[in-house]
């Protein structure tokens, strides 16, 4: 995945606790911790944005070992039912946290283990497509098992169509501002590390003195951020510092606020910087579409167009393809980044590509006359909440595990949870704040009289207020 020794003199990576790696240097650590895990192995990898974390995730992409990243810093409810449906051999984690899981350690780097697990009734047959390289959760941490299946091929095309519409080069610096487990962060350490670029590890965030300290200190050249990452720089008066390396700004993980969009575009064209907005999906390796700064004082509130080597189409109910502007239909993405599909259980992970390039996405856009596109709505029930999506239903049956009448409805940034009964608003909100690690100001509790149903007993989203 990466040619290492291609840039053995480059810095790879800087961590905030000082500790940094050539790429040569990186390539003698994976190499070192490669030959503790046996080939056609599957490891879990609890991620945090740690020196630990990063080798371990390089070391599976470069030895092909297939992988899937989990959330490492939050309640492992959700990890120790993924290891009893998946049962990995290894599982490549904070070494504070060992005794939470156990397993036999057999190396370590730094802050991470390498824990090699037994299980009292193993799994018969543990063959694995040989194309299957990683896998990443996509509905959140909401207690679903379902993970998206990566190939090589996905992951390498998405970087080089990021790297090639960002030109990145080996003199850029991208500062982690997202959990590394996360399909955006994924496709920012990617593509700068095909080009032989810097990472500046942190695991702080940006309401943090530390994180511009170190930020400054190293001068990072760009950063990425969610919708919610840009909200709170305007709070915390972004557009007053001072950060002359800083050149480029992308943001994706759902729709920002037009309105705010424009003032960081406007802001970045003054201050000689570039703000790019982007559209992506875990099912397609994060990123599927940028908006041209160019074009993004004019465009503000477009998702662009395809990256390099994508293409969009929108289609309508009856699955036409439609030509006309300016008409909704869904948008469909194809492309060598779309995902292999699914996995529910082990034996999908022995699947091959399902998908075959192509992307229903479930987002409803338009195109204007000069083919650029526009999200206008959702034809599946999910939000996202601060670039993490989350699944209506599925916390509407989490909700329903302390009271059966509830709904659920929404918007980015803001799901509203319907009840019927006032005294459970507070459990409801704990719960789901547990569940998907976000903070309870995500959800909003409305007590009404009743749920409102149709005659087959199926709740009518269409009768509540989603914002």
């Amino acid at each position: 995945m990466f040619d290492l020794l291609q840039f053995k003199d480059n810095t790879a990576v800087i961590a905030q606790n000082g500790k940094q790696l050539t790429y040569g240097q990186l390539a003698e650590v994976v190499e070192k911790l490669y030959q503790a895990i046996p080939e056609k192995s599957l490891l879990f990898c609890l991620c945090e944005n740690l020196l630990g974390s990063f080798v371990g995730y390089v070391a599976c992409m470069n030895r092909h070992i297939p992988q899937v990243l989990l959330d490492g810093s939050k309640d492992l409810e959700l990890v120790q039912r993924l290891i009893a449906i998946y049962q990995p051999e290894f599982l490549w984690m904070p070494t504070a946290r060992i005794n939470e899981i156990g397993g036999k350690t057999i190396y370590q780097y730094h802050e991470y283990s390498l824990q090699q697990m037994e299980y009292a009734e193993p799994l018969a047959n543990k063959e694995i497509n040989p194309d299957l390289l990683l896998c990443l959760t996509t509905s959140g941490s909401t207690g679903s098992p379902k993970l998206v299946r990566l190939s090589e091929k996905n992951l390498k095309s998405n970087a080089e169509s990021i790297a090639e519409y960002l030109r990145i080069d080996e003199n850029e610096r991208a500062i982690t501002t997202l959990p590394s487990y996360y399909s955006y962060s994924v496709s920012v350490i990617n593509s700068h590390l095909i080009r032989g670029a810097t990472l500046l590890l942190t695991d702080g965030t940006v309401a943090q003195r530390e994180f511009w300290n170190f930020m400054k200190e190293n001068k990072a050249t760009s950063m990425s951020g969610v919708p919610y990452t840009y909200e709170m720089l305007k709070r915390l008066r972004f557009f007053r510092m001072d950060i002359p390396s800083l050149k480029v700004m992308t943001q994706a993980g759902g729709k920002l606020n037009k309105n705010l969009a424009k003032e960081y575009i406007d802001f970045a064209a003054e201050k000689g910087k570039k703000f790019y907005i982007m559209y992506g999906q875990t099912e397609a390796t994060a990123r599927m579409s940028y908006l041209p700064f160019e074009s993004a004082s004019e465009k503000y509130s477009s998702i662009g167009i395809a990256i390099p080597g994508g293409t969009f189409r929108l289609m309508d109910d009856n699955g036409a393809e439609i030509t006309e502007s300016e008409k909704d239909g869904e948008l469909i993405y194809l492309g060598k980044n779309v995902s292999l599909g699914y996995a529910e259980c082990f034996e999908d992970l022995q699947k091959g590509d399902e998908n075959k390039g192509i992307l229903f996405t479930g987002d409803i856009a338009r195109r204007d006359s000069e083919g650029y596109y526009y999200i206008t709505g959702r034809k599946k029930r999910f939000i996202k909440i601060w670039g993490n999506r989350v699944n209506l239903d599925e916390a509407e049956q989490l909700i329903k595990e302390i009271t059966p009448s509830c709904a659920c409805v929404g918007v980015d940034d803001k799901m509203l949870i319907y009840l019927t009964d006032e005294t459970k608003s507070k459990q409801c909100r704990h719960l789901l704040a547990l569940k998907t690690g976000l903070n309870s100001s995500a959800f909003e509790i409305r007590v009404i009289d009743e749920i409102p149903i149709n005659s087959s007993g199926k709740v009518l989203y269409s009768d509540l207020k989603n914002e």
